[in-house]
């Protein structure tokens, strides 16, 4: 009880911190202590969800990340990365065709037409001015564009072919230039430091047209190391090392059906665990999604981040290349009755209203739920994990207590550090990113 009364107590603290400490920044000092602090950018969150790449530097994301992971890059049929401009297939006027106005800017300056660098890739080159110790990675794939991906990794050739385009699209910078304004051979160069694979999943079942088959498993040990042995080949060239990580799965099937484990992390700088949607109203109980372990009385087969973390330990993972996720955002039911204040009731109402999906949505918005319209904050702090419940409708999610009490956990097992999914439902003060860092680094 003493442990969980000073988490509890350490959180208030560091919490209130965040609001009122901007000076407490990452430097690089904090970098070279092997924890990584990683956040997806979502292309489309532009749009809707009106999340420039701006916003990563004035709420203070920036300075607190190790690594910006850009969300998605596509493969196309035959087996190449490619930037393609016919939805849903790809958005080239969000990456770089957009010319992004002087209030959404880095820098406060203006895109004009023809440059050969605009959109958010144009923006990401200013972010890294600004924060040069910043490293950006694309990320091939995701649920939606993972479909290609057993096709491309099939053959030595193929393999050699997928990585070769890769490569020469985002490293070397060669974007295409259909109408003679934006992109261009090398005018991408030095906006992304490596590659993170996003393939939902290697041997498994993943969204609806997604191919997997078998030999998989083996298959994609041979792509990470074919895009070792290009991304170091290619780096002698530039004197520069460049990353290459992996997004990995909870499922214990899904790690059997698709990784050779020690094979495959020999040749990643790090790997991202999947901590979220270990339950979703694909269910009918109404659960946790992201607890560090597993609440007592859970019905059922359950997933946690410390049962999935012991899965990849126990195949071969070195723990220090394992990096925790954690989600933006929360998943909710309606109509729950029962349960232990909502936690393990039944819901008759399926997924609850939301702003862009519904049944998840961001934190910053659940956030301001609490105190209205009968909300209130539940908290298990064994289990590490936090809900919202107003006899009605129950939303799962990480608050600034869970995301700390993580962070120390992380910390305790010696892993690589934190990812986040997805950086634009942090509120504008970048809330739980700070209190993320914090719980890292600070003594």
């Amino acid at each position: 009880m003493r442990r969980i009364a000073a988490v509890a107590a350490m959180a208030t603290l560091l919490v209130t911190a965040v609001g009122v400490a901007p000076a407490q920044a990452q430097g690089s000092g904090d970098r070279d202590r092997g924890f990584r602090q990683v956040g997806y950018f979502t292309q489309w969150g532009i749009y809707g969800r009106a999340f420039p790449v701006k916003k990563l530097d004035t709420s203070g994301a920036a300075a607190r990340l190790t690594h910006l992971n850009y969300a998605f890059g596509n493969v196309s049929p035959d087996g190449r990365c490619y930037v393609d401009g016919a939805a849903p297939e790809g958005d080239p006027w969000a990456d770089y065709q957009r010319p992004v106005p002087a209030e959404e800017s880095v820098d406060g300056v203006a895109d004009t037409w023809g440059e050969p660098l605009n959109g958010n890739f144009g923006q990401l080159q200013k972010l890294k001015v600004k924060h040069p110790d910043l490293k950006v990675l694309i990320s091939l794939g995701g649920w939606s564009w993972s479909t290609h991906f057993s096709d491309a990794a099939l053959t030595d050739a193929s393999r050699k072919a997928l990585v070769a385009s890769c490569i020469d699209l985002y490293l070397k910078g060669n974007l295409p230039n259909p109408d003679g304004s934006a992109g261009g051979p090398g005018t991408l160069h030095g906006v992304f430091d490596g590659i993170d694979l996003d393939w939902e999943w290697p041997g498994a079942p993943g969204d609806v047209d997604t191919v997997y088959r078998p030999e998989d498993k083996q298959n994609f040990t041979a792509l990470v190391a074919e895009f070792r042995r290009q991304l170091d080949a290619y780096g002698r060239t530039e004197k520069k090392h460049f990353e290459l990580s992996a997004f990995l799965p909870a499922n214990p099937a899904n790690i059997d059906a698709g990784y050779e484990v020690p094979k495959v992390m020999r040749n990643l700088d790090f790997a991202t665990v999947q901590g979220y949607d270990f339950h979703g109203t694909w269910e009918a109980t109404a659960n946790q999604q992201s607890a560090l372990r597993i609440p007592a009385g859970a019905p059922g087969p359950t997933f946690s981040i410390e049962t999935t973390i012991a899965a990849w330990r126990d195949r071969g993972a070195p723990r220090d290349k394992l990096v925790v996720g954690i989600p933006y955002y929360g998943r909710g039911w309606a109509g729950v009755t029962g349960g232990r204040n909502g936690l393990f009731g039944t819901s008759t109402g399926g997924a609850a209203p939301a702003t862009f999906e519904a049944g998840s949505e961001d934190y910053k918005v659940l956030k301001t739920k609490v105190g209205t319209d009968g909300y209130r904050v539940y908290r298990d702090l064994r289990a590490g994990t936090a809900w919202l419940y107003n006899g009605n409708t129950f939303w799962t999610y990480d608050d600034p207590v869970v995301v700390l009490q993580k962070a120390l956990w992380i910390r305790t097992q010696g892993l690589g550090g934190a990812m986040v999914w997805s950086l634009d439902g942090d509120d504008d003060n970048a809330t739980l990113t700070k209190t993320l860092h914090l719980g890292l680094w600070t003594p």
